[in-house]
């Protein structure tokens, strides 16, 4: 993800087998994804997983230590302690507006607030624009958030703040305010570049499927079937991502690579994308 500017990042817990104890402790599979479809970027996309044994801030830090850009993120405080530490200002954090709308929609399914309610109306006008200028180029959608969603933001924070004066300080509500308002920079951060998304589902997906397995699996048996856990989900989403098949994928390439028909110079053509370039090239000539 090194040479990406804009990178997604989330983690999830993955139980691991603590040897010689016979059960299982929390490690966590972080996930970095970069995608840029939706503003028309021409780079493929990718996903990454990396096992680590907690869940502690020096791990994203240690994962992106040669990374220069946005990344987007969920409000993990861990990703803030990352910017802290990077001094030169090369990481910037764009945060989620998908986990701030989530809170107020909890608390309106539990009690019909109507200051949720308006929260979701407010957020959802949001969400509306953004479904319209989906596939456009980077300088249309900054464009048309500058012009349409800036405004829409900009009321919405002192609107924030007045409810906040109004409810019970200890309540979910205030809580829900009280994120929004301090993550406040972030949630921004998307209105000014037509590249960003508004939320860091695109990760989030990712790590479903990761979420669907290990209710299967239940466990990684060892810190090394973590380690082995993240490099098959590596693969298997990536080609995913790529539309690529990735079990003729992976049968190609290990094919390939027994036959010693690849150096390790030209490792790059057999990622899923050069791939799938390939495989249309030799289906075109044999047409």
């Amino acid at each position: 993800m090194v040479g990406h500017a804009r990178v997604f990042a989330d983690d999830t817990p993955l139980p691991t087998l603590e040897r010689g104890l016979g059960r299982t402790r929390e490690g966590r599979l972080w996930c970095y994804a970069a995608d840029d479809r939706a503003s028309l970027g021409r780079g493929p996309p990718a996903v990454a997983y990396v096992y680590a044994r907690d869940r502690k801030a020096a791990r994203p830090a240690a994962h992106l230590a040669g990374f220069r850009g946005t990344l987007q993120v969920d409000g993990y405080r861990g990703f803030r302690t990352l910017t802290a530490r990077r001094r030169d200002g090369a990481v910037t954090l764009a945060f989620c507006w998908a986990h701030l709308r989530r809170r107020f929609h909890k608390i309106h399914a539990h009690n019909g607030s109507p200051i949720a309610a308006e929260a979701l109306l407010r957020i959802g006008a949001l969400y509306g624009i953004e479904r319209e200028i989906r596939r456009q180029p980077p300088e249309v959608r900054r464009a048309e958030r500058q012009a349409r969603s800036a405004p829409l933001v900009q009321a919405l924070r002192p609107w924030l703040e007045a409810q906040l004066d109004q409810v019970s300080q200890g309540s979910a509500l205030a809580g829900a305010i009280r994120y929004g308002l301090r993550h406040w920079e972030g949630l921004c951060r998307y209105l000014e570049d037509g590249q960003l998304e508004m939320d860091s589902n695109t990760v989030e997906r990712e790590i479903r499927p990761v979420a669907k397995t290990r209710r299967a699996a239940l466990f990684a048996g060892s810190e090394g079937g973590g380690d082995n856990w993240a490099i098959a989900t590596t693969l298997v989403r990536t080609a995913i991502l790529n539309s690529v098949n990735p079990q003729a994928w992976l049968t190609s390439v290990l094919e390939r690579m027994v036959r010693g028909e690849v150096s390790s110079k030209a490792l790059h053509t057999l990622l899923p994308w050069s791939w799938r370039e390939a495989q249309g090239a030799q289906g075109a000539q044999a047409a």
